[in-house]
């Protein structure tokens, strides 16, 4: 279907839970329940027990509604869509949600977003549903930095905190205290060798790039494609609701081609300006979505735990499809699809999206 500016809508983001194992700085309030309306049944091996939500949340879609939505949006001509959360595979339906999702008529592409925890475990399953392409976000390969950014440490990253009470049944630092050494980013990387091994069509890596934070790790991360055949794709921090970042955070992922020597061009991917270190098995990807936008090419349609369709991230404006059939949803589409704007609202330190949520209520 096209909309009023004769763009083709074929991608549907689908978020499927709104609950985390982590809590991001950038993505879910420091305040966040990780075990209240979480949108769906919760693995019991959940991070060691973080997430022990038993039922589906009231007012989340169930399972079926979201196949319903899938099929209601391929018969409009949506060929793409990316499972998103939240962190998705928490959920101990998600092999079923997504092979669902593959089976359902005119759908070419299915996909999966996820914080890599867990991806050891469930690579082999997802790429026998038909997951074709797989995205890991990874913001840095510091332990200590890790456990700051990911909201499992009070402390500042820079603190050294050492206690044997600090770590979690995970492995991982529980709040108000970081310990010595700490296993995300190496679980992080154990899930992308699994999902390597699975046979997935493209894995790819994304790094938030916040500057002060992790711009100073860029070229051990573009490392990484040296190391594996994936991209490492630097995105630029979104100004979104509930920020906690100050201005000098909010750097050009230009700042990237400063850092890296080297680097050559390389063909472009959707809206990924894309580099290759000499020898490396994977690419470089530059999304700017502050500094630059693809409102142009946007293709997208996102869909959010609870039913509700936004025409853009960053607009406030939301269609409810919760309770309808299939028709009911198709036409819902329809008149979000139509009311996509022609270009997101500008967005700066000081112009915060209009979104209206935090990134884990909408869909990373």
């Amino acid at each position: 279907m096209l909309d009023r500016f004769g763009r083709k809508i074929t991608y549907l983001r689908m978020s499927v839970t709104e609950q985390c194992n982590l809590r991001c700085l950038y993505c879910m309030p420091a305040n966040t329940d990780r075990t209240k309306d979480s949108g769906g049944y919760t693995s019991a091996d959940c991070e060691g027990g973080q997430c022990v939500g038993i039922g589906t949340a009231d007012g989340m879609l169930t399972p079926d509604e979201m196949i319903m939505a899938v099929r209601a949006a391929a018969s409009l001509g949506i060929n793409k869509v990316r499972i998103t959360g939240g962190e998705p595979l928490i959920r101990h339906d998600i092999v079923s949600i997504c092979e669902h999702t593959a089976a359902v008529s005119g759908i070419d592409e299915v996909c999966i977003t996820t914080n890599g925890l867990m991806l050891a475990k469930y690579a082999k399953e997802l790429a026998a549903a038909g997951v074709k392409h797989v995205n890991i976000s990874l913001d840095t390969l510091d332990a200590k930095k890790y456990e700051y950014i990911t909201g499992r440490c009070s402390c500042s990253y820079n603190d050294r905190i050492s206690s044997a009470d600090s770590v979690d049944a995970a492995g991982l630092g529980k709040a108000g205290g970081c310990p010595e050494k700490a296993s995300g980013p190496e679980r992080v990387l154990a899930g992308l060798e699994a999902a390597l091994a699975a046979g997935f069509e493209k894995v790819k890596i994304n790094t938030v790039l916040i500057g002060g934070f992790n711009d100073d790790e860029t070229e051990e991360l573009a490392g990484l494609t040296l190391r594996y055949p994936v991209d490492v794709r630097f995105i630029e921090l979104m100004p979104m609701t509930g920020g906690v970042f100050g201005p000098e955070a909010y750097i050009g992922a230009d700042e990237v081609l400063k850092r890296l020597n080297g680097l050559q061009k390389a063909a472009d991917d959707g809206v990924a300006r894309m580099y290759r270190l000499p020898g490396a098995k994977g690419g470089i990807g530059l999304i700017s979505p502050v500094s630059a936008h693809f409102c142009a090419e946007c293709s997208r349609l996102r869909l959010t735990a609870d039913g509700r369709l936004k025409p853009c991230l960053h607009s406030k404006e939301e269609y409810s499809i919760k309770g309808l059939d299939e028709a009911g949803m198709r036409a819902r589409m329809e008149e979000a699809i139509l009311a996509k704007p022609e270009m997101r609202p500008k967005l700066s330190y000081d112009n915060m999206s209009e979104a209206g949520r935090s990134m884990n209520r909408i869909g990373g």
